[in-house]
């Protein structure tokens, strides 16, 4: 998960913005980060730092941030690592994406795949 928080961090702070904004939006989303519109924390990516990265990875794996996720991670089981960017190298393309963790249930329930939560929404992977 450090090695994920890196390339992420890496990835937020590119001059490029096609790298850096899905990664700003999503430290946006998860309340990370307050007081910052995405345009304003673009222009000022230095002040996004490792630890906002963890607890925005905590936040979306389900936890109240990286602390609590980290305790988690002991206990876990490598199957059990469900967080999207994990699984971004093995997924293929094209993705369903469905707005509730339910729906992407009912859909691999049918059709077959593995579900992941990303943020509030989810996609199963074939």
């Amino acid at each position: 998960m450090l090695a994920l928080a890196r390339k992420l961090h890496r990835a937020a702070r590119s001059d490029t913005p096609a790298v850096a904004l899905p990664v700003l939006r999503r430290v946006l989303a998860t309340g990370t980060l307050h007081g910052f519109t995405l345009p304003a924390l673009y222009r000022d990516r230095t002040k996004l730092r490792r630890k906002h990265v963890l607890r925005m990875l905590g936040i979306e794996a389900g936890y109240a941030g990286w602390e609590n996720y980290r305790h988690a991670l002991d206990t876990l089981t490598p199957a059990q690592l469900t967080h999207y960017d994990l699984w971004q190298g093995k997924a293929g393309y094209p993705n369903a994406w469905f707005s509730t963790p339910a729906q992407a249930q009912r859909h691999a329930d049918s059709h077959g795949g593995r579900v992941v939560q990303v943020g509030h929404q989810a996609v199963v992977l074939e």
